[in-house]
């Protein structure tokens, strides 16, 4: 290894270590977050003794800090050499402070339109796999008086929630399953889907049909209708969703307002992922 570089991790370890005793940060989790930083500037791949010496620590404890790390996705390990390399789970985390960012300023503005075109309040919300959940990062609320309100940072359940069914309806059925297992069907209300084989049908239809409908099976009283976003890879992240009362969202304006939704998901998706 590369004298000086050795001396700029070293140097860079030592202040790592005195940053993290200094703010008392827990250490192994300071000192994993360093490892991910020297294999991040090794895209080909870094040994594990190397990685120790980086760092200044035994093997043994940077495996068990590297063994951790791929088991929550963060590395993974290549080659007949067993190099450690960057994963996926990395960038998901990573990318998605950009992706959240652009997104706000390119769909504000188009909630707002659609909530003066629906009149109800609309959501955008993001899908978090790893939750099993929708999670609202954005809000526009109409101005009548009885109107739906949820805190920004509050989460949806996948099977019984406008955006959670219509995220959830374009997964495949195995990673479907894998979620619904996860974290069960719970009743919250008398409408919620609680069974596979009626979570599936109504699934089906969302497909059909392009958006989702939750029918007071989050809350009662509560409609909502929903439709995904997509990127450039043509995967859905998130979704947009306009919400009310069922005293104003009646069945008549159900077909109405999913089509404003879908026009407002195609938008954004044209606009962010190129998707024509």
């Amino acid at each position: 290894m590369n004298t000086a570089v050795a001396s700029k991790r070293t140097k860079k370890t030592k202040m790592t270590t005195n940053s993290a005793a200094a703010s008392g940060q827990v250490q192994s989790l300071s000192r994993g977050l360093t490892l991910l930083e020297y294999i991040s500037d090794s895209p080909v791949g870094v040994a594990l003794t190397d990685l120790a010496i980086q760092a200044g620590l035994p093997n043994s404890t940077t495996h068990r800090l590297l063994t951790t790390l791929q088991q929550h996705g963060f590395v993974r390990q290549i080659g007949d050499l067993g190099l450690w390399v960057i994963a996926s789970h990395a960038f998901v985390v990573g990318s998605s402070f950009l992706q959240s960012r652009n997104l706000m300023v390119l769909v504000h503005p188009l909630l707002r339109q659609l909530m003066e075109d629906s009149g109800e309040t609309v959501n955008l919300a993001i899908l978090n796999l790893d939750e099993y959940e929708a999670v609202i990062v954005d809000q526009v609320q109409c101005n009548a008086l009885m109107r739906m309100s949820a805190p920004i940072g509050g989460k949806l359940p996948m099977h019984a929630s406008g955006a959670g069914k219509a995220l959830l309806a374009t997964l495949s059925e195995q990673k479907r399953l894998q979620l619904l297992h996860k974290k069960g069907m719970h009743a919250y209300t008398q409408h919620t889907c609680t069974t596979a084989a009626a979570l599936t049908e109504n699934l089906e239809q969302i497909r059909k049909q392009g958006f989702s409908l939750d029918d007071e099976e989050h809350a009662l009283g509560l409609r909502c209708i929903a439709a995904c976003i997509y990127d450039e890879y043509h995967e859905a992240f998130a979704a947009i969703s306009i919400s009310g009362p069922v005293s104003r969202i009646s069945d008549d304006r159900v077909t109405e307002l999913g089509a404003l939704v879908i026009r407002a998901a195609k938008a954004i998706s044209r606009e962010y992922g190129g998707i024509q």
